[in-house]
Protein backbone atom coordinates (compact mmCIF):
# COMPACT_ATOMS: atom_id res chain seq x y z
CA UNK A 1 0.00 0.00 0.00
CA UNK A 2 1.54 3.33 -0.78
CA UNK A 3 1.13 6.45 0.98
CA UNK A 4 -1.74 8.18 -0.57
CA UNK A 5 -3.51 4.75 -0.44
CA UNK A 6 -2.98 4.22 3.36
CA UNK A 7 -4.13 8.13 4.34
CA UNK A 8 -7.14 7.68 1.69
CA UNK A 9 -8.05 4.82 4.01
CA UNK A 10 -7.80 6.22 6.94
CA UNK A 11 -9.97 9.11 5.85
CA UNK A 12 -12.11 6.80 4.74
CA UNK A 13 -12.43 4.35 7.71
CA UNK A 14 -13.30 7.87 9.88
CA UNK A 15 -15.96 8.58 7.78
CA UNK A 16 -17.50 5.31 7.93
CA UNK A 17 -20.47 5.82 10.23
CA UNK A 18 -20.93 9.53 8.65
CA UNK A 19 -24.00 9.76 6.64
CA UNK A 20 -23.99 11.98 3.55
CA UNK A 21 -27.51 13.20 4.96
CA UNK A 22 -25.44 14.03 8.24
CA UNK A 23 -23.25 16.31 5.82
CA UNK A 24 -24.24 19.64 5.54
CA UNK A 25 -23.13 22.00 2.52
CA UNK A 26 -22.60 25.43 3.71
CA UNK A 27 -22.75 28.23 0.52
CA UNK A 28 -20.25 30.62 0.55
CA UNK A 29 -21.15 34.23 -0.98
CA UNK A 30 -18.14 35.21 -2.74
CA UNK A 31 -17.44 35.93 -6.15
CA UNK A 32 -14.01 36.58 -7.46
CA UNK A 33 -13.31 40.11 -8.11
CA UNK A 34 -16.07 41.64 -6.23
CA UNK A 35 -15.22 44.59 -4.04
CA UNK A 36 -13.33 43.64 -0.51
CA UNK A 37 -14.82 45.62 2.75
CA UNK A 38 -11.19 46.44 4.40
CA UNK A 39 -13.27 46.27 7.74
CA UNK A 40 -13.79 49.39 10.43
CA UNK A 41 -10.49 51.18 8.36
CA UNK A 42 -10.83 53.58 4.97
CA UNK A 43 -8.94 51.93 2.57
CA UNK A 44 -5.32 54.00 2.79
CA UNK A 45 -5.71 53.27 6.30
CA UNK A 46 -6.07 50.00 6.16
CA UNK A 47 -3.01 49.76 3.89
CA UNK A 48 -0.29 52.00 6.19
CA UNK A 49 -1.87 49.94 9.33
CA UNK A 50 -0.82 46.55 7.54
CA UNK A 51 1.98 47.82 5.80
CA UNK A 52 3.08 48.72 9.32
CA UNK A 53 2.56 45.17 11.06
CA UNK A 54 5.18 43.82 8.80
CA UNK A 55 7.57 46.21 10.56
CA UNK A 56 8.07 48.62 7.94
CA UNK A 57 8.18 52.80 8.06
CA UNK A 58 5.16 54.07 7.38
CA UNK A 59 4.35 58.09 6.87
CA UNK A 60 1.20 60.09 5.37
CA UNK A 61 1.75 63.30 3.86
CA UNK A 62 0.74 65.41 1.63
CA UNK A 63 2.03 65.94 -1.73
CA UNK A 64 3.80 69.50 -0.93
CA UNK A 65 5.92 67.50 1.78
CA UNK A 66 7.36 64.53 -0.26
CA UNK A 67 10.70 65.67 -0.86
CA UNK A 68 11.33 66.80 2.50
CA UNK A 69 9.78 63.47 3.77
CA UNK A 70 12.23 61.85 1.78
CA UNK A 71 14.82 63.80 2.78
CA UNK A 72 14.56 63.32 5.89
CA UNK A 73 14.15 59.17 5.88
CA UNK A 74 17.60 59.32 4.42
CA UNK A 75 19.61 61.52 6.65
CA UNK A 76 20.87 58.83 8.06
CA UNK A 77 22.08 56.62 5.20
CA UNK A 78 26.05 56.78 4.34
CA UNK A 79 26.42 56.27 0.45
CA UNK A 80 24.73 56.71 -2.99
CA UNK A 81 21.01 56.93 -3.13
CA UNK A 82 19.49 55.16 -6.34
CA UNK A 83 16.72 56.85 -8.21
CA UNK A 84 15.93 57.47 -11.84
CA UNK A 85 15.69 60.94 -12.99
CA UNK A 86 11.80 60.78 -12.99
CA UNK A 87 11.85 60.18 -9.18
CA UNK A 88 14.37 63.04 -8.48
CA UNK A 89 12.67 65.49 -10.48
CA UNK A 90 9.18 64.71 -8.29
CA UNK A 91 10.89 65.15 -5.43
CA UNK A 92 13.23 68.12 -5.93
CA UNK A 93 16.29 67.80 -2.91
CA UNK A 94 19.46 67.47 -3.32
CA UNK A 95 21.17 63.87 -2.12
CA UNK A 96 23.77 62.16 -2.70
CA UNK A 97 21.66 60.62 -6.34
CA UNK A 98 23.41 57.86 -8.42
CA UNK A 99 21.87 57.09 -11.79
CA UNK A 100 21.38 52.93 -12.54
CA UNK A 101 23.12 52.55 -15.63
CA UNK A 102 23.74 49.34 -15.30
CA UNK A 103 25.18 49.20 -12.04
CA UNK A 104 27.02 45.68 -11.40
CA UNK A 105 26.50 43.45 -8.18
CA UNK A 106 29.27 45.08 -6.67
CA UNK A 107 28.11 48.14 -7.59
CA UNK A 108 24.87 48.05 -6.33
CA UNK A 109 26.29 46.62 -2.95
CA UNK A 110 27.89 49.68 -2.07
CA UNK A 111 24.45 51.64 -2.68
CA UNK A 112 22.83 52.86 0.32
CA UNK A 113 19.46 53.05 -0.37
CA UNK A 114 17.00 53.43 -3.41
CA UNK A 115 14.06 55.66 -3.71
CA UNK A 116 11.15 53.93 -6.06
CA UNK A 117 7.24 54.35 -6.64
CA UNK A 118 5.04 51.86 -6.88
CA UNK A 119 2.51 50.59 -9.39
CA UNK A 120 -0.18 49.30 -6.84
CA UNK A 121 -0.26 48.93 -2.86
CA UNK A 122 -3.08 46.07 -1.54
CA UNK A 123 -5.15 47.39 1.80
CA UNK A 124 -5.81 43.85 3.20
CA UNK A 125 -2.43 42.77 2.86
CA UNK A 126 -0.27 45.17 2.87
CA UNK A 127 1.56 44.61 -0.01
CA UNK A 128 3.06 46.49 -2.40
CA UNK A 129 3.69 45.87 -6.51
CA UNK A 130 6.94 47.12 -8.61
CA UNK A 131 6.41 46.79 -12.33
CA UNK A 132 9.74 48.12 -12.69
CA UNK A 133 8.25 50.71 -15.20
CA UNK A 134 9.63 54.37 -15.13
CA UNK A 135 10.62 55.47 -11.35
CA UNK A 136 10.86 51.70 -10.54
CA UNK A 137 13.95 50.88 -11.04
CA UNK A 138 15.07 47.26 -12.48
CA UNK A 139 14.16 44.15 -9.83
CA UNK A 140 17.95 44.22 -9.07
CA UNK A 141 18.55 48.00 -7.79
CA UNK A 142 14.90 47.36 -5.56
CA UNK A 143 16.65 44.50 -3.91
CA UNK A 144 20.40 44.94 -3.03
CA UNK A 145 20.47 48.28 -1.08
CA UNK A 146 19.84 48.21 2.27
CA UNK A 147 17.32 50.74 2.78
CA UNK A 148 14.11 51.24 0.17
CA UNK A 149 12.51 54.37 0.25
CA UNK A 150 8.71 53.99 -1.72
CA UNK A 151 6.27 56.26 -2.64
CA UNK A 152 2.62 55.12 -2.81
CA UNK A 153 -0.19 57.70 -3.98
CA UNK A 154 -3.27 57.26 -2.06
CA UNK A 155 -5.24 56.69 -5.69
CA UNK A 156 -2.98 53.59 -6.49
CA UNK A 157 -4.25 51.25 -2.97
CA UNK A 158 -6.74 48.89 -4.09
CA UNK A 159 -8.71 46.70 -1.78
CA UNK A 160 -7.20 43.09 -2.47
CA UNK A 161 -5.38 40.68 -4.61
CA UNK A 162 -7.94 40.23 -7.42
CA UNK A 163 -8.11 44.54 -7.80
CA UNK A 164 -4.71 44.54 -7.37
CA UNK A 165 -4.37 41.99 -10.41
CA UNK A 166 -6.76 43.97 -12.43
CA UNK A 167 -4.85 46.93 -12.14
CA UNK A 168 -1.86 45.50 -12.86
CA UNK A 169 -3.34 44.04 -16.27
CA UNK A 170 -5.43 47.33 -16.70
CA UNK A 171 -1.85 49.07 -16.83
CA UNK A 172 -0.28 47.03 -19.06
CA UNK A 173 2.22 45.54 -15.94
CA UNK A 174 1.16 41.83 -16.94
CA UNK A 175 4.06 42.03 -19.96
CA UNK A 176 6.93 43.44 -17.35
CA UNK A 177 8.47 41.38 -14.30
CA UNK A 178 7.05 42.43 -10.97
CA UNK A 179 8.47 42.67 -7.64
CA UNK A 180 5.09 42.19 -4.63
CA UNK A 181 6.85 43.57 -1.43
CA UNK A 182 5.06 42.41 2.18
CA UNK A 183 7.24 44.04 4.21
CA UNK A 184 11.00 44.24 4.43
CA UNK A 185 13.65 41.04 3.97
CA UNK A 186 12.98 38.76 6.54
CA UNK A 187 13.17 35.07 7.51
CA UNK A 188 12.86 32.97 10.53
CA UNK A 189 13.97 29.53 8.78
CA UNK A 190 16.36 28.84 11.08
CA UNK A 191 15.53 28.09 14.88
CA UNK A 192 12.55 30.57 14.39
CA UNK A 193 15.35 33.60 14.90
CA UNK A 194 14.15 36.58 12.71
CA UNK A 195 17.00 38.06 10.44
CA UNK A 196 16.55 41.22 8.24
CA UNK A 197 17.80 41.69 4.95
CA UNK A 198 18.53 37.70 3.92
CA UNK A 199 16.96 38.50 0.87
CA UNK A 200 16.27 42.06 0.12
CA UNK A 201 16.47 45.73 2.00
CA UNK A 202 16.40 45.46 5.79
CA UNK A 203 14.25 48.33 5.84
CA UNK A 204 11.59 48.92 3.91
CA UNK A 205 10.69 53.28 4.29
CA UNK A 206 7.20 53.41 2.64
CA UNK A 207 5.71 56.98 2.32
CA UNK A 208 2.15 57.41 1.01
CA UNK A 209 1.11 60.93 -0.93
CA UNK A 210 -2.29 62.39 -0.24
Amino acid sequence: MSAREEILDRVRSALADVESSDVTETPIDWSYGRPVDTGDLRLVDRFAERVADYRAIVERVPAGELGATVAAALAEVDGPVVADPTVRGRLGVDLNWRDDDGLSAADLDSVAAVVTTAAVGIANTGTIVLDHGVGQERRAASLVPDVHVCIVDAEQVVSDVPEAVARLMSQGSSVRPQTWISGPSATSDIELDRVEGVHGPRTLHVIIVG
